[in-house]
């Protein structure tokens, strides 16, 4: 059976304010034989893209060193304006094992990636996740935190040398974090109001670093573009903490602020259970058994026989 890494590089550039530019990332992308992509989404407001990529180990190690080499071409940090966090042209780049890849060697993958980054393009890169090297660098907003503009003076602190280049930023590519880490689901949820306080004062009651759900991270955001209010989440674990679960929340929340949510949204793939999780919560399925009752299940079976 062959080896796959999932690989869901995240880069500040934005079809919206760069057109040219994200269709030249896209183009690179579909360019090493054994990658796949899967899926592009791009967002204004946040001025990001996130690619979903599958492929063999060397053909993923191979496309996130030309799509570093090209997002640096492209992107200038110094100039970079958008709603998310942000310290790198390449932002951040997980590995998540796909088909017969342990996360031990997505760890090593991490590694070969980041090294690469830096003998061959110059940009300095943090080992987050399951890489990280020490305790707070797991997690990706501590390796985050000071943003691009911050980063020079975080880099000279003790704890804080990048894992592999010197104790300097790419002058206008920044620095990356790698590593490999589970399976997740980035979801957000829209609601009814202008005022970004409220997304904020939400994100902070349901986000794990406050006191709430285990394995969720929220931060709220403007949408200037729907002039609207969104609490953006990254669900780490979603079998630990279910998607149904926060978005109940969320409204709960949203109504006890006097507004209520209009939508919400998926950023790049997601497991087929963290939505079938939605179905046996919503629907209240009893006894119910995804393996054999959904027919995509046993067509996959079929498949592989």
């Amino acid at each position: 059976m062959a080896k796959l890494v999932e690989c869901i590089p995240n880069f500040s550039i934005s079809k919206e304010q760069n057109e040219a530019g994200y269709n030249e990332l896209v183009k690179v992308a579909n360019s090493v034989p054994g990658v796949t992509l899967f899926d592009a989404q791009t967002d204004g407001n946040h001025n990001r893209s996130v690619f979903t990529m599958v492929g063999t180990p060397e053909g993923i190690e191979e496309v996130m060193v030309l799509l570093a080499k090209k997002a640096a071409e492209l992107i200038d940090m110094n100039h970079h304006k958008g709603e998310h966090s942000r310290m790198g042209a390449t932002d951040v780049v997980p590995f998540v094992p796909a088909m017969d890849v342990t996360v031990e060697e997505c760890v090593e993958l991490s590694k070969k990636v980041a090294k690469r980054f830096w003998e061959e393009l110059q940009i300095p890169s943090f080992l987050y996740e399951d890489s990280a090297t020490r305790p707070e660098r797991k997690n990706l907003a501590e390796c985050r935190k000071g943003q691009f503009e911050g980063m020079p003076e975080k880099l000279l602190l003790p704890d804080w040398a990048p894992d592999f280049g010197e104790r300097k930023i790419h002058p206008t590519a920044g620095i990356t974090a790698i590593g490999a880490r589970a399976p997740l689901v980035a979801f957000n949820v829209n609601l009814a109001t202008s005022d970004v306080s409220i997304a904020k004062k939400i994100a902070k009651v349901i986000r794990f670093s406050s006191g709430g759900f285990k394995a969720c991270k929220a931060m709220g955001f403007m949408l200037e573009d729907r002039g609207i209010a969104q609490v953006s989440m990254n669900m780490c674990n979603y079998e630990v903490t279910s998607l149904p679960v926060v978005y109940e929340m969320i409204k709960a929340l949203a109504e006890r602020y006097g507004t209520y949510v209009v939508g919400s949204e998926l950023v790049g793939l997601a497991p087929a259970k963290a939505l079938l999780d939605c179905a046996e919560f919503y629907l209240k399925l009893e006894n119910f058994d995804a393996k054999n009752q959904i027919m995509e299940y046993h067509l996959i079976d079929m498949m592989m026989e």
